[in-house]
């Protein structure tokens, strides 16, 4: 019988872990697990029979970081599908002989921190098709996809998989309470795989064999598919160096057959798990069939919701019905807000609607925008949209300050990547980036639902405006223009752009982001002087200024500068006005009485 014969009618046992396996033999933990296929074959072929001698029916190939992504980083790209084939061929070997499949596994692909610049979904597909075809050729029965915490990025794979024409195993790791990363949650992740031709779904990695078990559980109601179950041998502690794993065999076991009973039909061990483990699973499991499972519909989930849309508040309540300004403010380097809660108060004056508060821009330290942002409503009483950054704090900060940030009347957030700790003038202060601009607008959708990233009720929504940066000065807008509608997809309701001085960049934008139907804000950035201008087009990224406004900037300098750059901000709202339903002002040096002649000048004082 092939694989998925066996599967519809005995419970399979697959094979422990691999990489923690392997450094217990002494490989260092500085060292690539699939080069071992290269440098250290006998050692991968000793833990593989390891495995089929405790019982594994099911043993996977040592390939699952081979990809382009991962080795890439390394400098072994080149070796990338030697490296595959040989994984591939001793998994192979070491089954020979047995009655036990061999699956091909391909893990996700690696993400540089802070790179916006994400593979597109064909680029992605590419990476994974290349494996996939390794494996195929290396001879594995099956593939087995595991540990994606994205969406998205496991569909691509399973697109490449399938086209070999092998049977699919799609494993993904959840969050507590059965969310990924990304938002969806168990049902809606085992339907889509459904939809896509997975030939098994499942779950793997993960806290632990409880946390497993009741994922399973879930993901039997919402598919008729097998369904494959890998978890962790627990909690790992850190000790003298290496992560020791304490579930022990015997209640790792117990866990196993409760899962089984609650659909799996492939069960083995992820991250700890050893060939005991897998052996007093191999008998726990014996002669056991996969349960009878009755499928439900499940109700609409949270993330599904999420993208309802909701009628605009806050400073975006009058859009389409007059001109709507937001101006941003730098936040002070000290303990200071003098001036710019009096630049605040001054800008509300001239029929500001909105305040822009920076997260230490350019990675210089400022203070901390959501207390600022907070005394400047309560004492200014104008609406302030606070710019949150992925760079200085990690998800767990970035949740908790976010709450914080809605209890203290904070509705309008602006998500930015956030420039690169490195550039800034904090010696030894490191950037973060458990998120990207994509997925913290993602994190801020959840909680607008009323969850937190695990997808833990809050008791209410954050209430946030969510909104993001456009870039229309990129040489290839298209992408940029791709980019928004994700952004858009994952919960953004409003745009401002960088700075904005060529009016043919402004018709392609517009013409390309109508389509997406929310506000978009063109920022303008008044110039002061020639080296201002010439400094911004020469030295910063993301703005272009077109030789004809910098021919009107040369031997401009002091007052002079400032009128005539004032003057060629005019002219470009003038040019766009009833053609945008706003704009995003950025006084240069934080002189706000700059950004007032411009607020004045937009709103018709």
């Amino acid at each position: 019988m092939n694989f998925l014969e066996r599967l519809n009618s005995e419970v399979l046992v697959g094979d422990g872990a691999i990489g923690t396996m392997l450094y217990a033999k002494g490989v260092s933990l500085d060292a690539n697990v699939e080069h071992l296929n290269l440098v250290r074959p006998e050692l991968v072929l000793e833990l593989h029979r390891e495995y089929l001698g405790a019982g594994a029916k099911v043993i996977e190939t040592n390939t699952f970081g081979a990809n382009w992504t991962k080795l890439s980083a390394i400098g072994l790209d080149k070796r990338e599908r030697e490296i595959i084939l040989r994984g591939a061929r001793l998994a192979r070997e070491a089954a020979e002989g047995t009655d036990a499949f061999v699956a091909g596994s391909m893990g996700p692909l690696a993400r540089v921190k802070g790179d916006e610049r994400e593979l597109s979904p064909a680029e992605t597909t590419e990476i994974f098709r290349r494996q996939a075809l390794a494996l195929a050729e290396g001879g594995v029965d099956l593939l087995i996809l595991e540990t994606f915490t994205d969406l998205a990025q496991i569909l691509c794979a399973l697109s490449a998989a399938r086209e070999t024409g092998l049977p699919v195993v799609a494993n993904m790791a959840f969050l507590e309470n059965g969310r990924l990363a990304g938002g969806a949650d168990v049902e809606r992740a085992a339907r889509e795989l459904t939809a896509a031709g997975a030939s098994v779904v499942g779950a793997n990695c993960g806290a632990g064999p409880l946390e497993v078990l009741g994922t399973i559980r879930r993901m039997a109601g919402a598919t008729a598919l097998p369904i494959a179950a890998y978890p962790n041998s627990g909690f790992p502690e850190y000790v003298n160096g290496r992560h020791v794993y304490r579930t022990t065999p015997d209640y790792f076991a117990e866990r196993a057959a409760e899962m089984v009973a609650a659909g799996a039909a492939l069960v083995g061990g992820c991250c700890g798990t050893t060939p005991e483990h897998i052996l007093r699973l191999a008998e726990r499991l014996a002669g056991l069939r996969p349960a009878v499972r009755n499928v439900a519909v499940p109700a609409v989930s949270v993330e599904e919701r999420r993208g309802e849309s909701t009628e605009a508040e806050g400073f975006l309540a009058r859009w389409g019905e007059e001109p709507v300004v937001t101006v941003e403010l730098d936040p002070p380097k000290g303990f200071d807000c003098g001036k710019v809660i009096e630049g605040s108060r001054v800008l509300k004056g001239a029929g500001a609607d909105a305040i822009n508060i920076a997260e230490n821009p350019l990675a210089r330290i400022r203070m901390g925008n959501i207390a600022l942002g907070h005394l400047i409503q309560q004492e200014v009483g104008i609406e302030v949209i606070v710019h949150v950054t992925c760079r200085d704090r990690n998800l767990l900060g970035l949740q908790s300050d976010l709450m914080g940030a809605s209890l203290l009347g904070i509705r309008s957030i602006l998500a930015v990547t956030g420039d690169p700790a490195r550039i800034g003038e904090q010696a030894g202060a490191s950037s973060v980036y458990d998120l990207n601009s994509f997925t913290l607008i993602k994190l801020l959708a959840d909680l607008n639902a009323g969850v937190n990233a695990l997808g833990n009720p809050l008791g209410r929504g954050a209430g946030f405006a969510i909104g993001c940066v456009f870039n229309p000065n990129s040489q290839r807008m298209e992408v940029q223009a791709e980019r928004l509608a994700k952004k858009v997809a994952n919960g953004a309701r409003f745009v401002q752009t960088q700075p904005l001085y060529d009016l043919a960049r402004l018709d392609e934008m517009l013409e390309r982001t109508s389509p997406l139907g929310i506000p978009v804000l063109p920022g303008i950035l008044p110039l002061v002087s020639e080296r201002n201008c010439e400094f911004l087009h020469n030295e910063v990224p993301g703005i272009v200024i077109p030789e004809d406004i910098r021919a009107r900037m040369r031997g401009k300098e002091k007052d002079e500068g400032v009128r005539e750059g004032l003057a060629i901000a005019r002219e470009f709202i003038d040019a766009v006005r009833g053609r945008v339903g706003g704009f995003y002002l950025m006084p240069p040096f934080g002189r706000y009485e700059i950004a007032v002649e411009l607020v004045r000048h937009i709103k018709g004082k």
